[in-house]
């Protein structure tokens, strides 16, 4: 399980004074590049020249709301991990260590030229495992 600190601050919240439904989104995917990155790759994820991985689907649950100040620490590991493409949990925890919120997303590798699916190069595949919930 990986985890990162993240502060809401006034930009991130909506006129009633919590956090923007989209700016958990933002925050997940801050968390996503952090947790790829602590992978030290020998090979660049994020700019390869054989594959993308695109999300391809996300949602998120608010359970408590989030206010500008709120220092939450997110969690997040590997709750599904398939030949092309896995699914990761993230969740929100606020300093009474109550869940606020949880994002799940799903990545699929595919060849960057073609966009059709291919199997999770296995460097990768070893440390998504690794991090397995």
């Amino acid at each position: 399980m990986f985890k990162e600190k993240v502060k809401i601050n006034f930009y991130d919240c909506d006129p009633a004074g919590i956090l923007f439904y989209a700016n958990l989104f933002k925050f997940a995917h801050k968390i996503y590049e952090s947790f790829i990155e602590s992978f030290d790759l020998s090979d660049s994820y994020f700019d390869s020249n054989e594959f993308v991985v695109p999300i391809t689907h996300a949602d998120g649950e608010y359970f408590i709301p989030m206010k500008p100040g709120d220092e939450i620490e997110v969690s997040v590991y590997v709750s599904q991990l398939r030949n092309s493409s896995f699914e990761l949990l993230y969740k929100f925890i606020n300093k009474d260590f109550n869940i606020c919120a949880q994002v799940k997303t799903v990545h699929v590798f595919v060849n960057k030229t073609s966009f059709k699916k291919i199997e999770i190069p296995s460097e990768i595949l070893m440390k998504l495992d690794s991090n397995k919930g």
